[in-house]
């Protein structure tokens, strides 16, 4: 066939069959199954970008994974077709983040009780216990066990060569994990175990553990001396702590609930020791993030930048909850991304009005280990610190029931509060601060490292009030889909609220984006510069 007759087919075929094509595929039905629950056609697009980012092809997006890299490339592309100018290194719209990882791993792993008679009892790793991953840490350890308390100074004395056992709380006014740690570092003990406080609800424990694996910047801290081991830090379930008390003549359940309540605690021998057989790797990686820029069109301002972010990584596979091993990470966060890319889309079609400041889009790699790829970007920006004039950060947001209430971060911190106050009443939304510090949610996502760096910036959580159904469907939605594989595409999804959202957000970066004034950190925060 000659190249006059291939394009006369090509022609025939894009004009005449695909559209026969498309209107048999729309009378058969949508290849999208949740459409006829999306009337809001904006709200439709995002979700399908949502579907290609978190379904079972993208494999959960883990952080230095082929995975993730065919998620990196998909959103480039979508930068690119939205006319976004590549804002990554070399001229490309991907920044490297050379990364240094460390794993446990389930082969060659095991913790058991060793009792005083012989007798031995096997803990379930990633089921029942779980260790932080470094790389100086015994292959193989063999030490008693001890229970002091919530593991204060004065709990800790005469621990040397013991694994202590904690009463890991994370309520206020007691002793947090950093002072546990230290604590049993200046007692020279063999290692420390934190037990869950299963009556902290806020945020339930989260079991099965996906992996043990820790992944740091390259060269981000000191390698530990080769002389030195590394404290074996574990976490230990309330479940399990039963078997670890047997023979103790103490009462599980006692004593978790009294450590619920923040009531004295004693201090306690538990007559057995533990060993530990570890298999680690250790590895150097790299994962981009995936950086693009939307000029300003405002001489006076265009030199300045609002920061757009969302962090593309997710789990990967992991252990298997309920028969699947796939952590898709649809609403954590890959639906948050897809936001980025439909705001694109609609200044691109000039469904929103163009910025005044330029628009920095950021999907940032590594944030499930640690805020890696924001961390990365603020020590290296592809576009100076001067100029980002603020950061609004996706994360942590569950459309799960209508949206009336917004938790933000950082409400107060900077002037965006009063922005973010102003757009969210034009459209009916209770803006709120963080009635849950305890949770520290501030320093969990992408916004903090922009904070640190004196960047303005806000982020926001779908919020409810005591008691209502809304706060049961979030507190629903952490016990049984966060960091787990049923955060996929499966899950009810409040498309309405999503909408609000959507909008919400257009409206708040468009008026970021033409506000005469720059953004400011509040000199009553506690992110604002010295003086």
């Amino acid at each position: 066939m000659n190249s006059k007759s291939k394009v006369t087919v090509a022609f025939l075929f894009a004009f005449l069959v695909l559209p026969l094509w498309n209107g048999f595929a729309a009378a058969k039905g949508s290849q999208h199954p949740r459409d006829r629950d999306i009337p809001d056609p904006d709200t439709r697009a995002w979700w399908h970008t949502t579907e290609d980012l978190s379904g079972d092809s993208m494999q959960g997006r883990d952080t230095g994974s082929k995975a993730y890299q065919r998620a990196a490339d998909y959103v480039a592309a979508r930068f690119k077709s939205a006319r976004l100018h590549p804002a990554g290194d070399d001229g490309s719209y991907f920044q490297t983040v050379d990364m240094h990882e460390v794993s446990v791993l389930p082969q060659g792993t095991t913790f058991t009780l060793v009792r005083p008679g012989g007798s031995e009892t096997a803990l379930r790793f990633l089921q029942q216990i779980t260790i932080s991953p470094a790389e100086g840490l015994p292959r193989q350890l063999e030490s008693p066990l001890t229970f002091r308390g919530y593991c204060g100074e004065e709990a800790m004395r005469d621990i040397a060569g013991k694994i202590v056992v904690c009463f890991g709380s994370q309520r206020a006014g007691l002793p947090n994990n950093a002072t546990r740690v230290a604590n049993a570092r200046a007692g020279h003990a063999a290692g420390l175990i934190n037990v869950d406080d299963p009556y902290f609800d806020i945020e339930p424990p989260r079991w099965p553990a996906a992996y043990a694996r820790s992944v740091t910047l390259r060269g981000s801290a000191e390698p530990e001396p080769t002389h030195t081991l590394a404290l074996p830090l574990m976490r230990l379930s309330a479940e399990a702590f039963a078997s670890l008390l047997a023979g103790s003549g103490h009462d599980p359940a006692t004593v978790l609930k009294a450590g619920g309540a923040k009531q004295p605690l004693a201090d306690f021998e538990i007559p057995a020791r533990l060993r530990l057989r570890l298999q680690v790797s250790a590895a150097d990686i790299h994962s981009p993030n995936v950086l693009a820029i939307l000029p300003g069109n405002d001489p006076a301002m265009r030199d300045q930048y609002v920061v757009v972010s969302a962090h593309l990584d997710g789990y990967g596979f992991g252990t298997a909850v309920r028969g699947d091993d796939l952590y898709n990470g649809t609403l954590d966060d890959a639906a948050y991304v897809a936001l980025l890319i439909q705001l694109a889309d609609d200044i691109k079609a000039g469904k929103l009005p163009p910025p005044g400041r330029g628009i920095l889009f950021a999907a940032f790699t590594g944030e499930e280990k640690g805020l890696l790829g924001s961390h990365a970007f603020v020590a290296h920006p592809t576009v100076p610190l001067s100029q980002l004039a603020a950061d609004v950060n996706l994360d942590q947001l569950r459309p799960l029931f209508p949206l009336k209430i917004l938790t933000a971060e950082a409400l107060a911190d900077t002037t965006l509060g009063e922005t973010a106050r102003r757009v969210a009443g034009e459209l009916q939304i209770q803006l709120r601060p963080d009635s849950e510090p305890e949770r520290h949610l501030l320093y969990r996502a992408d916004q903090y490292p922009f904070l640190v760096e004196h960047v303005p910036a806000i982020s926001f959580v779908f919020g409810y009030d005591p008691g209502t159904e809304s706060e049961q469907r979030y507190r629903e939605w952490y016990r049984v889909r966060y960091h787990r594989p049923q955060d996929d595409l499966t899950q009810p999804v409040d498309f309405e609220a999503a909408r609000k959202f959507n909008e919400f957000f257009y409206r708040l970066v468009h008026a970021i984006a033409v506000a005469p004034a720059r953004p400011e950190i509040l000199p009553t925060s506690q992110f604002a510069r010295a003086h």
